[in-house]
């Protein structure tokens, strides 16, 4: 827990799940960072807890409060939850998701008079917004909430169209992305992952991301041994690199070995050198079920590589298939194969969509333009007057 900076600033409550790896905790961390700090104070709240993540907080004085919830229904954590609310008095709530939904009912009821939900995205228990409980939880609760977030245009549409929600509530923020620290490589890859794992002319499938069943990863890996099995050479030059931790991870490491090839792949869990690890990559591949708009998809255009990445979600409003990467249907390890080979097989392709994907990162997803739309949105609804500059 962190003391709070500046007691005149009015207070924003940030209701999450957890905050640890994953691309909607990126997002609130560059969120939180980049906004004017004499604005807003800010305080996270963890439904369940928070890990060494929470060091990539720049800003001093925010304060971070684990609820610890049980796994299942655990029901005291809703008065902990009212408590915490109660105590900490905030001006306005932001709850993200489904999971932390029901903090908008709670928080209505501590006298938090101004309120947000954004959607970042959907998990494998309910993949296109159809769950009908989870609508009706929705919509139930939306007359409680102020103004809707939506980080791609997917979520936007369906906030209007299926939750009911008024479109002149309803604002769609694009993610912002670190185009400095996340910038093309400027000479040979570094030598990363296991002794002669890479090298001179290595052609490294990358990904990073959560391994859980909605990311897919091993859509990946079959499309993996599938281009190792059709080219005799591919075994001396391809190389697969997945950085991050979860449930999946092992299923993967399995099925490599299964095949004889886990020498040609890198899992080393999560890590905290993902710029460096990105610019020793030839091509970005994610082949998710569901997305709300990539924090690794926007990472990778900023590193200047080409993106075969899966036309769901938000991922269509980032990938301009053909021009700065390649759509391919989910669950098509086949077609996803063909998509990455081609980077392989074609000479100059991949650094031609790189650059492209670059260019348009630097135009389209700053991080200033992001903190900006989040400040207008706060700012309308607190009715604070626009900065100045």
């Amino acid at each position: 827990m962190r003391p709070a900076e500046d007691a005149c600033a009015p207070l924003i409550v940030h209701l999450i799940h957890q905050l640890d790896v994953g691309g909607l905790e990126n997002g609130l961390v560059n969120l939180i960072n980049n906004l004017p700090p004499d604005r807003y104070r800010h305080a996270i709240v963890c439904m369940k807890d928070h890990s060494d993540f929470a060091r990539r907080i720049r800003r001093p004085g925010v304060e971070i409060i684990s609820l610890n919830k049980r796994d299942g229904k655990d029901w005291a954590h809703y008065f902990r939850l009212f408590r915490t609310l109660r105590q900490l008095h905030p001006l306005l709530i932001h709850t993200r998701n489904l999971s932390s939904l029901e903090g908008q009912l709670l928080a209505a009821a501590a006298g938090v008079r101004l309120r947000v939900h954004g959607e970042h995205g959907r998990d494998m228990q309910d993949l296109y917004g159809r769950n009908l409980r989870h609508r009706l939880l929705r919509k139930l609760l939306r007359p409680l909430i102020g103004h809707f977030i939506a980080v791609s245009k997917d979520l936007e549409a369906w906030l209007v169209g299926t939750i009911g929600a008024r479109p002149q509530r309803v604002t769609h923020i694009r993610n912002g992305v670190d185009s400095v620290l996340f910038h093309p490589r400027l000479g040979p890859p570094a030598a990363v992952g296991p002794t002669g794992f890479l090298g001179e002319d290595s052609f490294v499938i990358g990904s990073v991301g959560r391994m859980v069943e909605v990311k897919d990863y091993m859509a990946l890996v079959h499309a993996f041994l599938l281009l190792l099995a059709e080219d005799e050479m591919a075994q001396a030059h391809m190389r697969l690199m997945i950085i991050g931790d979860g449930p999946c991870r092992q299923p993967c490491l399995d099925l490599l070995y299964q095949a004889g090839v886990s020498h040609l792949a890198w899992l080393p869990g999560t890590r905290d050198d993902i710029s460096q690890l990105m610019r020793s990559m030839d091509v970005f591949a994610l082949p998710s079920l569901a997305e709300g708009t990539s924090n690794t998809i926007l990472e990778a255009m900023a590193t200047g590589l080409p993106v075969v990445a899966t036309a769901v979600g938000g991922n269509a409003d980032l990938v301009q298939s053909g021009w700065t990467g390649t759509l391919v249907p989910a669950r098509n390890p086949e077609m996803l194969a063909d998509a990455i080979g081609a980077y392989y097989r074609i000479p100059g392709l991949a650094a031609h969509h790189g650059a492209h994907g670059r260019r348009r990162v630097l135009a389209e997803f700053s991080l200033t333009a992001m903190a900006d739309a989040y400040l207008a949105v706060y700012d309308k609804l607190t009715q604070l007057p626009p900065m100045k500059g």
